[in-house]
C-alpha cells in the first residue's frame, strides 16, 4: 500500500483559518502559540461602535463615599480620565513604541490615549472629547482599578 502525503498546511493557511474563525465567530483579537509558531490577529474598527466610556461615574461606589470624594479630588487634581475596567495599564501598544499621549499633548475626542490588559485582550481606551492631558497619575505596566484614575486633564 501506497501512503499518499498531505500537503504542508502554510502560514498563510493558518491564518486564513485563524481570520475565518475570528469572524465567524466575532471576535475582536484571537491568539495561538505552538512551538515555534505564533499567530496574532486583531481587528481595528474605524467607527467607534463598542467605544469604552472614559468618563463614566462609578456605579458601584456608595453614594455617600463618592460625593465626599468627589469634591476632594476635583479641586486637587481638577477632570480626571479614569479607568472603565479592571486590568493592567499600559501607555503605550508594545514596550519599544511610543506612548499613545504624554503631558502637554492635545487629545482628539475618540483618540486612543492607552491600553487595558484584561485576560490577555487588550482594550483600546479612547477619550470621549478633547482635552489637554496636564498629567500622567497612572504608572505603566501596573494594575488599575475600575473608575482610577489614569489621566488629570483640562477641557
Amino acid at each position: 500500500m501506497k501512503k499518499t502525503a498531505k500537503p504542508q498546511e502554510t502560514a498563510f493557511d493558518q491564518v486564513q483559518k485563524f481570520y475565518q474563525f475570528m469572524n465567524s465567530n466575532k471576535l475582536e483579537v484571537i491568539e495561538f502559540s505552538k512551538d515555534s509558531t505564533y499567530i496574532k490577529l486583531v481587528r481595528k474598527h474605524n467607527n467607534a461602535v463598542h467605544q469604552i466610556p472614559v468618563f463614566a461615574p462609578s456605579a458601584h461606589a456608595p453614594a455617600g463615599k463618592a460625593a465626599a470624594a468627589r469634591p476632594q479630588a476635583q479641586a486637587a487634581a481638577g477632570e480626571t480620565i479614569k479607568a472603565p475596567m479592571s486590568g493592567i495599564f499600559y501607555r503605550a501598544p508594545s514596550p519599544s513604541s511610543p506612548p499613545y499621549v504624554r503631558e502637554g499633548d492635545t487629545v482628539k475626542e475618540g483618540q486612543v490615549i492607552c491600553v487595558i490588559e484584561a485576560m490577555k485582550v487588550f482594550n483600546e481606551i479612547k477619550a470621549e472629547f478633547t482635552c489637554v492631558i496636564e498629567k500622567v497619575v497612572q504608572e505603566n505596566g501596573k494594575p488599575v482599578e475600575p473608575n482610577g484614575d489614569l489621566f488629570q486633564v483640562k477641557k
